[in-house]
Formats: C-alpha cells, structure tokens, sequence
C-alpha cells in the first residue's frame, strides 16, 4: 500500500510516500527558517499562509521523487490533531481533496503519534513493549507504548517543553533561533560543570518535567554577571543548562523503564537529535541493561514520513476518516484511538 503522508502542524510544509508502512520512497520538507530568524520564533497566522503557498509545490515534489503519479496514491495520512490550528487546517484541506479527487481512504494522525512511527521508520526491529520519551519544541511526554497503536502516558511537561526552554534559553543569550541546534553547537567548546544549574522533578515520583524553573535560572544567571559587569562563557552557560536538562530528560526515562520492566527505549522528537542527549542515553542505557532507539536525524524533526507510517498502521487497523475529519489542536494522544 502507497501512503502519501501531509504534516503541517507547526512550521514545516511536509510530504512524503512511504510504501507498507516502511520503506520511504521520497520525503520533501520546506523549511520556514527564513521566517523563523526574522520573527525569532514561529508567528502561527504567517506560518499557516507558508503552508497555503507550499503545500501544492511539496505534494507535487514527492511523487515526482518518488517517480509515481497521483494515480499510485492508495491511501492519504494527514496530521489533524496536536499542532497550530491554522497550520493543520492547510494540510487537513489538502489531505481531503487528495482523498476526494482520487477516491481513497483518508486517516487523521495525532501529531506525537507520528514522532513515535518516526523511530519505527529508522529502527524496524523497536519491540513492544517499550518506554517512549517524545521531546520537542511543543512536547515532552513518556509513553509506555504497549504495542501497536496503543499508549498509556506516564508524564508530561507542566509548563515549558524542553525544547521551548532551549528556544527561550538561546534567545534570551542572544545565540539565534531555533535553540536547539545553537546551544547544542555553543556547548561543544563549554564547560557541563560552569554553572549548577536545578535539575526540576528530578527526584520526584512521578514522570512529570519541568523547565520553566530551569530556564528562569540561567535567564537570572546571565542578568546577574552583566550587572557585576562580569566576563559572560556564553559556551559554559549553554554546556550547563544542557546538561540540565539532558540530566533531568535521561533520569526520568531510565526510571520509567525500569518501573514497567521493559528492555527498549523509544527517544523521538526534535530535540532527540541533540548531540549530548543521545550520548548520555546511551551510557545510561548501557549502564542499566537497556537498549535506546534513535530516529536518523532527518526524521527527527517534522516530517511527512513519519504521518504516512502512523497513517498505514492505523489503516491496517481498519480505521479511516470521513471528509468531515476537523482538526483538533490540543488532545491526549491516548485518546485519538478508533474511528475519527
């Protein structure tokens, strides 16, 4: 089965055909980074007419990569739940009148349900059951992940995610846009020990995070050496703050893995590409008798791939979605079982 999949959830215009669930055939991502470093972040009503502009040219651009036509298409997977409410409603409409025009089923995905068929994707022989970490811009959640298409959250962020900590982090420090692969760069020449920094709900437990806390105290940190007119290791600031949150984001997983006994470890998202995390989780891993999974890093961050597997899995379950599929952008993940 040919599965065309659509993400537009936040700020990437994306579209990709992945056959059986597994194998990609093309995956075509616009980017809207010139945008991003001129607002410093994402503006949801500029993003969402991006997508409007981009999302014929992307779709176009993965069959012909792909070497297929329309007519190949047998299915259609779109993200309609979990993102910015104008951004998903492009892609939404677009993933409608594919299914109309070429008659073939269409499902709706949950956006974080697509992260976590991201390392399926990339790492075919992930077991079930397992623990998932999904960590992001816009989330950080442990799943306990069953088996197919079945969750069971364990934690989540009760304020900022950590991927918007290293967004507000890096833009406070003046260090650019998005913060991720900045501070990730700034910390290779810093020093982890520079600045103790809190490590929130580190010892708390239950699986729950938080970075706000965290992210006030390198902001202050920082106001606090400008006005002793002291020297600022912007690299030691970020090496500090990262093994921060690395330390909190590892801990907490390890723990919940070992709580429910499984031997794997799922870690997707955006910020599953940072260098030191996947570094840390790997001692971790192998100091505890885990195994940790990775996405490869293009599909990471979002992606059309990723909707299209989800979406195959879910249509080999026998669910589809009508042309009435609305989006919803805020919605537990371990509700978007059974039919849409």
């Amino acid at each position: 089965m040919l599965v065309l999949g659509i993400e537009t959830s936040c700020d990437e215009t994306a579209a990709a055909l992945v056959e059986d669930g597994r194998t990609i055939l093309s995956s075509v991502i616009a980017t809207q980074m010139d945008l991003l470093k001129k607002y410093g972040g994402v503006v949801p009503e500029v993003a969402a007419r991006r997508h409007t502009e981009l999302i014929g040219y992307v779709i176009e651009e993965a069959l012909n990569k792909a070497g297929k036509s329309k007519e190949d298409i047998d299915a259609v997977a779109v993200t309609a739940k979990q993102g910015l409410i104008g951004c998903l409603l492009v892609g939404t409409a677009a993933a409608k009148t594919m299914s109309y025009a070429l008659n073939v089923p269409l499902i709706g995905i949950h956006h974080i349900e697509g992260h976590i068929f991201a390392n399926k994707l990339s790492n075919p022989d992930l077991p079930y059951p397992h623990v998932c970490l999904t960590v992001s811009g816009g989330h950080t959640m442990i799943l306990y992940v069953a088996e197919n298409c079945h969750y069971e959250l364990m934690g989540t962020t009760v304020d900022d995610a950590a991927g918007e900590a290293f967004d507000k982090v890096a833009k406070f420090l003046g260090l650019g846009f998005p913060g991720g692969p900045v501070i990730d760069k700034a910390a290779q020449t810093g020093n982890i020990k520079a600045y103790k920094f809190p490590r929130p709900l580190i010892y708390a437990k239950n699986y729950d995070f938080s970075f706000s806390g965290l992210k006030t105290s390198v902001i202050n940190t920082f106001k606090e050496q400008v006005a002793n007119h002291e020297a600022l290791p912007l690299p030691d600031i970020a090496a500090s703050f990262q093994e921060a949150v690395v330390d909190v984001l590892v801990a907490k997983t390890i723990k919940a893995a070992l709580e429910r006994g499984v031997k794997a470890l799922s870690v997707t998202g955006g910020v599953s590409a940072n260098r030191r995390l996947r570094a840390n989780f790997q001692t971790a891993a192998e100091r505890n008798g885990l195994k940790v999974f990775f996405p490869s890093l293009s599909l990471c961050t979002d992606n059309g791939a990723m909707v299209a597997a989800a979406g195959y899995s879910r249509l080999m379950r026998g669910e589809r979605s009508t042309l009435e599929l609305d989006v919803i952008p805020s919605t537990p993940l371990e509700m978007t079982r059974g039919q849409d």
